[in-house]
């Protein structure tokens, strides 16, 4: 019966639903009730991703669940990411585009180099140094689990690769603000572009942004820099494809390697909702249509549920004792990659204040 092949799948979704709420409630006892924010600075994933790998290393899980915690890792997680794409509007962009645009190129492109002249002296597992370098380069922990089925990573490589990406996105989101502040004196345009292209997470830009608006009072670098990070999301887009291929290419014999065989399909649903909001907003004027900003809204509150309840999947599902055999090395490439893109950015917004603006 087909029914009792999706039955199956409830009592796993439920629990990582289950997860993600309490994970939504401790985020806003901490960041709003505890530290006063309007808005937790606090990422809700990162907590359910934690609080998976706490229980699941004190509880054994029981079989019952684990068939939907497996759909929900890799189905509701694309599922989030196709909606994700609602929140992009490539158009937003043209004040500073001719800036952002070349400044996210040029850090991924030498994140990516970076990170593969380094694994040859730091040697780590492949699918690790693929997500990692996905994960420093366009979109955090949504591109490590955008990536990971694509090549077929193991969960406790998942979970070592988000907890990586994770510890750096945190120490980058306290210290940023501060810096760029003093080194690009005070400049919003400069410093929005900085933490735009240097911080991983979209969270974790967002609450720098406002870390440095609330202290700084600039609310126009807390937009440039969260707009700057939804451009670099897109860039999702040509990764995940592009990453899909490398990978295969030595999987594959030649004969049988085939671009449609290992194309991730959702990557179309998610360029089919870029398409729809930008659509939308030119035939509904969005300021003045409720119902369209609504659903726009509610697109956006489903793919943060979708993404957080497959996140608390995947930590359930970790394993702590099989990463401590992956020893400190993808750590340290963590590092080297975050330590990268940061300066690069400020180089090359060196480059682009000197001799173009």
């Amino acid at each position: 019966m087909i029914y009792k092949k999706y039955l199956v799948l409830i009592p796993g979704i439920i629990l990582a639903f289950v997860l993600y709420t309490l994970s939504q409630g401790i985020n806003n006892i901490i960041g709003i009730e505890l530290l006063g924010y309007e808005k937790s600075p606090i990422s809700t994933a990162m907590i359910a991703i934690l609080s998976g790998i706490f229980f699941g290393n004190i509880f054994q899980i029981r079989e019952i669940f684990l068939k939907g915690l497996d759909f929900t890792q890799k189905n509701i997680l694309k599922l989030g990411i196709i909606c994700l794409g609602i929140q992009l509007k490539p158009f937003a962009f043209l004040e500073f585009g001719k800036i952002a645009i070349p400044l996210i190129i040029t850090c991924i492109l030498s994140v990516l180099l970076v990170i593969k002249l380094i694994s040859r002296k730091i040697i780590i597992p492949k699918r690790m140094s693929y997500l990692i370098s996905v994960g420093s380069t366009v979109c955090g922990t949504t591109a490590i689990m955008a990536m990971a089925p694509v090549i077929n990573a193991k969960k406790n490589e998942v979970s070592y690769a988000i907890a990586n990406i994770t510890l750096f996105g945190i120490l980058s989101m306290l210290i940023y603000p501060y810096f760029a502040n003093f080194y690009f004196n005070g400049e919003s345009l400069f410093i929005g572009l900085f933490l735009g292209t240097a911080i991983h997470e979209t969270a974790q830009v967002a609450a720098a942004g406002l870390i440095y608006d609330q202290q700084f009072n600039s609310p126009e670098t807390l937009n440039i820099s969260t707009v700057t990070k939804l451009i670099r999301n897109t860039f999702l887009v040509i990764m995940i494809p592009l990453f899909a291929y490398l990978y295969s290419r030595g999987q594959i014999k030649k004969k049988n390697y085939s671009i449609i065989r290992i194309f991730p399909y959702f990557v179309l649903g998610f360029i089919a909702m870029i398409i729809l909001r930008n659509l939308g907003d030119h035939i509904f004027f969005v300021n003045q249509n409720e119902i369209w900003s609504s659903t726009v809204e509610n697109i956006k509150f489903l793919s943060k549920i979708f993404l957080t309840m497959a996140m608390a999947a995947i930590g359930l599902s970790t394993n702590l004792r099989e990463i401590k055999n992956m020893g400190y090395k993808p750590f340290l490439v963590g590092f080297i990659a975050m330590a990268t893109v940061g300066l690069i950015s400020i180089v090359t917004i060196d480059i682009f204040i000197s001799y173009i603006i």
